[in-house]
């Protein structure tokens, strides 16, 4: 192995990996290693990385032939079965940082980074710990570099541990990455870092976990943050959580939430789970019949809405809040983009797309968006009211089984 002989593994984070011939591989996100017993530094077993689409694996440490804080280069082949985390194991970034440790049995300071070092024999071990002492999140306090020997409190079973120089790190990463990792936690780490993120944060990453994972993560906070987080997510997604949790809990948290946004989930539990009511969300982009193609621009570039909500909007009378007025069509984005900015979106609507019904069922929704090629459908009453719009990502969501967001595959560490 060449490149650097001691690296801090905060600076790795997102690094680039790289195959012999220079091709990336995916990008790291934390370091695997073994807490020992006894006088033996924590041992390095490797690396987890990222490769597309979104899967996590492991890389042992004996695969990398070099890396530094600009790249990681590997050598031989690499295993892609997803990592899954052993009891054995920590995670350096999601669990090590910002724990509370003793130095030299004496002083309480805060783990802010992990240095590791090659041995003789070519192995990795944690050598030095970055650590901060006094202070606070926002003072700087006292950092200092100690070796690992002259430090207690690592292998605690229930560590103090705060969660800031973690969510640091996650900054740059995008919500269904930050829920990969959440879902190798602990259950207390995980639901501590869910705690301290965010409530649009946690709605988008919520919105990417497990059903179970979310009611868990949900049940843990207070009552008036869980709303607060509901509030947050897409009413979709949020009505789906809504009905996995304990009907007491359910009713308690729609109560606290803010009432347009608790209609909307009263609304959407009416319909089966598997119909076009139960699969739209309430809040598609809706304009009346006097808004101009500049304007309906103007909201399809709304950073917030994903992809498929943003490739159609829809005209209809007032009100334009759902149930709105008569619905008069839709138009995709794509003919929005060819019509001159202060033409009136009514006019180019698609009036000969059928809209569906709320009680239509699954397998006829997917029959209509692969009939049409649809990214998103519009869903009326028999008044012809819109309720909603069903996008292709929640119609796949709802096609595939319910555990698909769970890992997959055997974990190989050899």
């Amino acid at each position: 192995m060449s490149g650097s002989t001691r690296v801090f593994v905060a600076r790795l984070a997102g690094v680039s990996v790289f195959d012999p011939n220079g091709d990336q591989v995916g990008k790291v996100r934390d370091c695997v290693v073994t807490l020992l017993t006894g006088p033996k530094p924590p041992r390095v077993l490797g690396l987890i990385v990222e490769v597309p689409p979104r899967r996590r694996i492991f890389l042992p440490i004996g695969r990398v032939h070099s890396f530094d804080a600009k790249q990681v280069v590997v050598s031989g082949v690499v295993n892609l079965r997803r990592f899954e985390k052993r009891q054995s194991e920590t995670l350096v970034l999601a669990e090590l940082l910002d724990r509370i440790v003793k130095v030299n049995d004496d002083t309480d300071a805060q783990i802010k980074d992990v240095g590791i070092e090659r041995t003789r024999s070519n192995d990795w071990d944690i050598s030095q710990l970055f650590v901060k002492r006094g202070g606070g999140f926002r003072r700087r306090g006292e950092t200092f570099i100690v070796p690992w020997n002259q430090v207690t409190g690592l292998r605690q079973e229930s560590p103090t541990q705060g969660a800031e120089e973690l969510l640091s790190n996650l900054d740059g990463l995008k919500a269904a990455d930050i829920a990969d990792m959440l879902q190798e936690l602990s259950p207390a780490r995980r639901d501590q870092i869910a705690a301290s993120m965010e409530d649009h944060r946690l709605a988008e990453v919520l919105e990417d976990l497990p059903e179970d994972d979310q009611v868990e993560i949900l049940s843990a906070l207070d009552l008036e943050r869980a709303a607060d987080v509901l509030e947050e997510m897409e009413p979709d997604d949020a009505t789906d959580l809504v009905s996995e949790l304990d009907p007491q809990l359910a009713e308690r948290l729609l109560q606290r939430m803010e009432a347009e946004d608790a209609a909307d989930i009263r609304r959407l539990l009416s319909y089966d789970e598997d119909t076009a009511g139960g699969m739209m969300t309430t809040e598609p982009v809706i304009l009346g019949p006097d808004a101009t193609i500049a304007e309906a621009l103007a909201r399809v570039r709304d950073v917030d809405l994903s992809p498929a909500v943003a490739s159609q909007v829809y005209v209809v009378r007032p009100p334009l809040e759902s149930p709105t007025g008569r619905y008069l069509g839709a138009a995709h984005f794509q003919a929005l983009l060819r019509e001159p900015p202060s033409t009136l979106v009514s006019s180019i609507v698609d009036q000969e797309l059928e809209p569906l019904g709320p009680q239509t069922p699954l397998d006829r929704v997917a029959r209509f968006f692969a009939t049409y090629n649809l990214a998103a459908a519009p869903v009326v009453d028999e008044n012809d009211h819109l309720l909603g719009a069903i996008t292709v990502d929640d119609l796949v969501d709802h096609m595939l089984p319910e555990d698909w967001r769970d890992h997959d595959g055997e974990t190989d560490h050899g």
